[in-house]
């Protein structure tokens, strides 16, 4: 795969919530690091996503914020 963003976290599938028009995917990226997006469930059914299943979270963000205490 060749993708221009930077952020490509590789992981696997730990949890979906499937709903009629969105699912809720959950990668786990590191032990106990998850993160989650929400995807047309019309992707999701074309990437074959399921428990188990190797993906990879990309990240495209045009700004990114930090902030302190």
């Amino acid at each position: 795969m060749k993708i221009s963003a930077r952020n490509v976290l590789p992981g696997t599938v730990v949890a979906m919530v499937r709903g009629p028009v969105s699912t809720e995917v959950t990668l786990e990226i590191a032990p106990g690091l998850q993160i989650v997006a929400s995807i047309t469930t019309t992707s999701a059914d074309q990437l074959g996503l399921k428990e188990g299943t190797r993906a990879y979270g990309v990240i495209k963000a045009s700004s990114v914020m930090v902030a302190t205490d």
